[in-house]
């Protein structure tokens, strides 16, 4: 079997792998139930993973990778007034938002914690805390660049931003969608305007 032949069937196990949990759960999600998706026999399976708990680290760690990478975008490199900041994060949500959407199981298995496993359980902990780390180092590069206050504590803006974007993220995409809802029906675009309004003008819209 060929190396792009082996890695396709790699990528497609984990993403059998991802929808089981997603769907029904770490303890409920079976390996018999994840080759018989991936239409292969049990043993191809133990060529690329070790046990569910390898395939379910993978999964996070892959998650973990990319959304890290989009954070890790930024606001701005350079200096600027404080709509260009604005306008930066913006930027910043949208992208975030945009693969949120498009990766919908895997930021279920993020805010839901994929209970069942106590190494896949730190892992995701983990992810957490090094996106919110993330969150922290945009937040002292504005400092550095003079776009925010010297006196800000960065770790706790994270922290409130982190906690604004997984609930916006878990009331968007994976509650239900309630007649009325704030959310219900908007873009990510749209979120990501109200998000960077929020971020840097607060409840009263003012500076």
């Amino acid at each position: 079997m060929s190396h792009g032949v082996e890695t396709e069937r790699r990528r497609q196990l984990m993403a059998c792998a991802l929808q089981r949990f997603a769907r029904h759960g770490y303890h409920a999600a079976k390996i018999s139930d994840i080759v018989a998706d991936a239409g292969v026999a049990q043993g191809t399976f133990y060529w690329h993973f070790k046990s569910k708990e390898a395939v379910a680290l993978e999964l996070v760690a892959e998650g973990r990778r990319q959304l890290t990478e989009v954070i890790a975008q930024g606001y701005r490199r350079s200096g600027g007034t404080l709509p260009d900041m604005v306008r930066a994060s913006e930027q910043l949500f949208a992208d975030l938002y945009r693969f949120a959407e498009g990766n919908r199981q895997w930021m279920e298995l993020l805010l839901g914690g994929l209970q069942g496993s106590e190494a896949v359980s730190a892992a995701i902990a983990e992810t957490r805390l090094a996106l919110e780390q993330a969150f922290v180092a945009n937040i002292e590069r504005a400092v550095e660049l003079g776009m925010l206050p010297r006196d800000m504590d960065a770790a706790l803006r994270a922290a409130m931003l982190m906690s604004l974007v997984e609930g916006l993220i878990g009331r968007w995409l994976l509650s239900p969608r309630l007649p009325g809802s704030g959310v219900a029906g908007r873009t990510a675009e749209q979120l990501a305007a109200e998000t960077a309004r929020f971020e840097f003008y607060g409840l009263p819209g003012g500076v």
